[in-house]
């Protein structure tokens, strides 16, 4: 069933009240709101159909109502439908000429969890796909050449590769053009055991030299299980009544001191990602991607710092929080990051 236009305005009064005050909401005190303009009888009355669909719940018989995660997805949805391009600025957030990534991401967390009092979590980049761009091998002293490997990014390996005897201009040459013409623009995966035997073949004598370079290529643009992620604002939890009462607050916590379970969040954020259109994404209660986070509403974006490089950046809160707020911060934070990568290049 489409909500009317007054359904949906007592929806987004009901969510609003409850994200300032975080206690359920009656009739009486939406009536007071200059937006609606009915009487407390007709708001009772919608905010029961309203619950009968999902959209809203009654804690306690006598209390007033509250979100449901059905409610608040709908809010979301629907916020982020008409969400305008201004995004707010954030003063003094990202320092002027920083020398290292690693500094600016922990600082983007420490912010984050100021400027919004939620918990925080920003993922390095990785490489995403990554590609081989190209291949380079130059000759060295004493039996030995010198494999330049580069992947996007700007990713790059080199592998000093022992051979029987000194390789001349010609072969070293050839060598060259038989690598980049198979391997240019593959990724790890299109690189199979059937290719890589047609390879060897053509390098007839320098067969070792292909598989050599192959197992650096290998290395240089494999997944890497091991991910950095700067966290910050995970005490923020305690000041919701709603989290700080439950038992999980304890995983909660844990989750940001140990940092591993987080990689659910950047995982599931990256295959989104990979299948839509670039974005915002919200998790709300039981659609979170960690257990331990049911009872929180969990909020990401992707943002990119040259080819391929990838990272995400994370809001955790209760599920009454600012999402408003939480999605403009998240915009202007993705849009800055990559404002400043393009200025270092």
């Amino acid at each position: 069933m489409e909500l009317d236009q007054r359904k949906k305005k007592i929806l987004y009064a009901v969510i609003k009240t409850y994200l300032e005050t975080g206690e359920p909401v009656g009739s009486r005190t939406l009536s007071k709101c200059d937006d609606l303009k009915v009487s407390p009888a007709t708001i009772r009355n919608e905010m029961a159909d309203l619950e009968e669909l999902g959209y809203l719940m009654q804690p306690h018989t006598s209390a007033g109502r509250i979100p449901s995660d059905k409610g608040y997805r709908f809010y979301v949805d629907q916020m982020l439908a008409e969400e305008k391009k201004e995004v707010e600025d954030m003063k003094e957030l990202l320092i002027e000429k920083a020398d290292k990534v690693e500094k600016i991401l922990k600082q983007v967390a420490s912010s984050l969890a100021i400027n919004t009092n939620y918990a925080t979590m920003v993922s390095a980049p990785k490489p995403q796909g990554t590609k081989i761009k190209f291949i380079q091998l130059s000759k060295m002293e004493n039996r030995r050449i010198l494999a330049v490997i580069v992947a996007d990014g700007n990713i790059i390996k080199n592998q000093i590769i022992e051979t029987k005897e000194d390789l001349d201009d010609e072969t070293v040459f050839k060598l060259n053009m038989l690598l980049n013409t198979s391997l240019n623009g593959l990724s790890v995966d299109e690189i199979n055991l059937a290719m890589i035997a047609k390879m060897k073949e053509q390098a007839g004598d320098y067969s070792d030299i292909v598989g050599d370079i192959i197992d650096a290529v290998g290395e240089v643009i494999k997944p890497d299980d091991d991910l950095e992620i700067y966290t910050s604002g995970a005490k923020n939890i305690f000041k919701y009544p709603e989290l700080s009462d439950k038992e999980s607050v304890v995983d909660i916590i844990t989750a940001f001191e140990e940092k591993k379970q987080l990689t659910e969040i950047v995982n599931e954020t990256m295959m989104n990602d990979e299948s839509s259109s670039r974005g915002i994404q919200v998790y709300i209660g039981e659609e979170s991607p960690m257990d331990t986070m049911k009872d929180c509403s969990v909020v990401t974006a992707t943002y990119e710092i040259g080819e391929g490089m990838k990272g995400t950046i994370g809001i955790i809160g209760p599920k009454r929080m600012d999402y408003d707020k939480v999605v403009k911060t998240l915009k202007s934070i993705t849009g800055q990051l990559d404002s400043l990568y393009k200025k270092k290049k």
